[in-house]
């Protein structure tokens, strides 16, 4: 039985939007995935009904084999845990050490623990230095680790990153990526929403492709961007090694290596 399940699932916002329609997607413990589409696809819904934040109006999203329904935002945060798109809707510590231990103190966990959690998570995400800085001293795209930071610190089964490469520079997107193989490695499941194709390319072994408001398809990258059918349907660009490669006559590249394989 998959971890995480969303079975038949829509969403309709109050004022009578339908956002969601009809998903269906499971999750494995040690997996790390990628939810690609435009804006109003229906991505950031599909994953708020992943946590609780919102609740579906048709169908069941499933935890273990439970329904959401059954419990409370605050009980699905403890499994599924949310960092949002923009860091600023989350921060609200005097301190990076206080901002990350924030949610352990609520857990109850003891002073020597939350330390020492603290300190891990700082490490991984590249914060042990500034612990004690206010938040809002760090420039906009560090602040992104510090909300990552204290998700993670949680330790829920699930971690969804919402847009995590948006503003960042490369040094900072090989650290996504080595906190994502991180999380992926001690059986987290990791969901990423992102508009970053290249990231996709590098980091992701599974990629789901929504379009209006349902999944189009749920496959390798390789599948999913020489599918141009798929990506002229679903708006969506190939990787810049992938257009090289098409402009050049040759199918299939994913990265440098492989045109360099084909050319020679």
């Amino acid at each position: 039985m998959a971890y995480l399940e969303l079975k038949n699932v829509s969403f309709a916002y109050p004022n009578g939007y339908t956002a969601v329609e009809h998903v269906d997607m499971s999750f494995e413990l040690g997996e790390a995935v990628a939810i690609i589409g435009q804006n109003g696809a229906g991505k950031t819904t599909t994953v708020k009904l992943m946590n609780g934040l919102l609740r579906p109006t048709q169908g069941e999203v499933l935890i273990e084999g439970r329904s959401t329904r059954q419990d409370t935002t605050a009980v699905i945060a403890r499994k599924v845990g949310y960092v949002f798109q923009n860091p600023d809707d989350q921060i609200f510590q005097e301190t990076i050490y206080k901002e990350i231990a924030y949610g352990l103190i609520k857990q109850k966990m003891s002073t020597d623990k939350i330390h020492e959690r603290v300190q891990e998570v700082a490490k991984l995400c590249g914060l042990e230095n500034d612990l004690q800085e206010h938040p809002y001293n760090l420039p906009y795209s560090k602040r992104k680790f510090i909300t990552i930071a204290a998700i993670v610190a949680m330790d829920p089964k699930v971690v969804i990153l919402d847009e995590p490469t948006a503003g960042q520079d490369r040094a900072s997107t090989e650290l996504l990526g080595e906190i994502i193989d991180n999380l992926a490695a001690k059986n987290k499941i990791v969901i990423t929403i992102t508009h970053d194709m290249e990231f996709v390319v590098k980091q992701f072994q599974r990629v789901i492709v929504m379009a209006e408001k349902q999944k189009r398809r749920d496959a390798s990258p390789k599948e999913i961007f020489w599918d141009e059918e798929l990506l002229e349907f679903s708006s969506l660009k190939q990787p810049y090694i992938c257009q090289l490669a098409n402009l050049l006559g040759y199918k299939e590249v994913m990265t440098v290596k492989d045109l360099i394989e084909v050319t020679v």
